[in-house]
């Protein structure tokens, strides 16, 4: 099949060689909406997300807690949410050119879902955490280290105040109302919900985010609303 030759010689080229099992990489890949049209494919990545998720935050952690043994917690957090964001892991997916080997339905694919940075950022937490079960601990260390944090000094260079806050500063700047946040959409079980918010200001669209929980897409949302502007870098 033309898509699996796409799929086998992007994916060999960039992560490939990192797993034992290639089934896990091929489950890393493997969007709901694949699942959900090709009924003898038993598992999405989902479940691979939730536990790469919490390894991804946990190994940024300790290297910025022992990186910087002089900063309080605050900027500690904030510089993580720099590196650990939808945008900048959407961004490593497309470094490996990712969206190129995700398995998504017709539908999906034809709604741009492989340049949807939620869907992005989604993979690359499927792929550590599939990592993590290939290889333990070490093995997604590995990947974490060179993939995401190889760009440390770049995402210093970032503002470290969460994006809320940032928007927040610029409307009033402009004499323009405060930023409001609803929810769009939330999808998923209530153990694993994901969140859609939408931030307008003037009852305008500025932006809209995706993540794990209300607050997260929020703060995506107001990223989005600034990078939009022009304030933060994309």
């Amino acid at each position: 099949m033309e898509f699996w030759v796409q799929f086998t010689m992007i994916v060999m080229k960039n992560i490939s060689n990192l797993f034992q099992n290639k089934d896990l990489l091929n489950q890393a890949l493997t969007h709901r909406s694949w699942v959900n049209e090709h009924k003898n494919v038993r598992h999405s990545n989902e479940r691979l997300e939730f536990l790469g998720d919490a390894i991804l935050e946990f190994i940024v952690s300790r290297e910025l807690y022992g990186s910087f043994l002089d900063k309080e917690e605050g900027f500690l957090t904030a510089l993580r949410a720099n590196i650990v964001n939808t945008v900048s892991l959407s961004e490593v997916a497309e470094k490996l050119d990712l969206g190129s080997a995700i398995f998504l339905s017709k539908g999906e694919e034809d709604g741009g879902g492989r340049k949807n940075i939620s869907l992005l950022a989604d993979t690359i937490e499927a792929v550590i955490g599939a990592l993590f079960i290939d290889g333990g601990i070490t093995k997604a260390e590995e990947f974490i280290k060179d993939k995401i944090l190889s760009d440390l000094d770049k995402k210093l260079q970032e503002p470290l105040k969460d994006a809320k806050s940032l928007l927040q500063e610029y409307v009033q700047s402009k004499s323009l109302p405060t930023p409001k946040y609803r929810v769009v959409e939330e999808v998923g079980p209530d153990h694993d919900k994901k969140f859609e918010i939408e931030v307008l200001v003037n009852d305008k669209s500025w932006g809209r985010g995706q993540g794990k929980s209300k607050a997260i897409a929020e703060q995506e949302a107001a990223r989005q609303a600034l990078s939009q502007k022009g304030k933060i870098p994309t």
